[in-house]
């Protein structure tokens, strides 16, 4: 069991860390928590820094021993992740003596899948006496909520395509792969993989997939059966919007209050003027 390091914390211990990693959530996520009066230490994994914020601290797998006790000396008592963050290489010649102890379960978690290598990671913080909050604790307004948000409205044989997209997504998560796919014509036509989802609609609209003029069909997405919601809940934004575009699709379906949608605003224009819809959907 990983202790928490004594004697260094500093300060009180309401202080949140945000591990921020890439795309719109950890900027909105920190805006949050700073309208809250609560700013947040910005934390970066390396080589998965955010684009719009600056770290204060990065670190290493190698070195995640370290980083917590620095973030323990920092006063901080909450940590909460938010965004796109890469499997990192292990270089074993850089992990240091705070680290050391935990690298059984560090190449445990990287030879799992997404949900399965998250929920070890998060034990490790929990271990090291560190509250976790989620992202959409923070931020439940970017959550989508159980409707149509768009002029286009789903049509009777959606229900059956969106149904078939949950039961795919259910057979996905029991193997941790995926948080998305496509269904088109009563048949999954593509499934979501490490590249994400926007690599996935882009190979749809690409000249060698599976693209044909009003064929219509849907993009399912939601989180995996029983995942941990702490960490890595579904996301689309505008350029999800723009793939669905050019893949040709009819809608969207998320599962209502477990997908964020960002730049709500600009994606619902961008699908409303091209006609397509998007659902909520329990």
């Amino acid at each position: 069991m990983i202790l928490p390091m004594t004697g260094q914390i500093t300060g009180n211990t309401d202080r949140v860390a945000l591990i921020a990693g890439r795309g719109r959530l950890p900027e909105l996520v920190d805006a949050a928590l700073r309208m809250s009066g609560n700013p947040p230490l910005i934390a970066a994994l390396a080589d998965n820094a955010p684009e719009t914020l600056r770290p204060t601290l990065v670190f290493r797998l190698e070195t995640l021993g370290s980083f917590l006790a620095e973030l323990h000396r920092a006063g901080v008592g909450t940590l909460c992740m938010a965004g796109a963050i890469g499997r990192p290489q292990v270089d074993a010649a850089r992990i240091d003596a705070a680290t050391r102890p935990m690298v059984p379960r560090l190449m445990q978690a990287l030879a799992l899948g997404d949900d399965g290598a998250l929920r070890i990671v998060m034990a490790l913080f929990e271990e090291a006496g560190f509250a976790l909050r989620a992202a959409h604790e923070i931020c439940p307004d970017l959550l989508m909520p159980e409707a149509v948000l768009t002029q286009a409205a789903p049509r009777s044989g959606d229900e059956a395509l969106a149904d078939l997209g949950r039961a795919t997504l259910a057979e996905m998560g029991a193997c941790d792969q995926g948080q998305a796919c496509v269904i088109r014509q009563g048949r999954v036509v593509a499934r979501e993989d490490a590249r994400g989802t926007d690599a996935m609609l882009a190979d749809l609209a690409a000249p060698s997939g599976q693209r044909m003029t009003g064929q219509g069909g849907i993009l399912y997405k939601g989180p995996k059966p029983g995942q941990d919601t702490r960490a890595d809940l579904p996301t689309i934004g505008l350029e999800t919007a723009r793939g669905a575009v050019r893949a040709g699709l009819s809608g969207i379906v998320l599962q209502a209050g477990q997908v964020f949608t960002l730049e709500r605003a600009e994606l619902l224009a961008q699908l409303d003027a091209a006609g397509l819809f998007l659902w909520g959907r329990r």
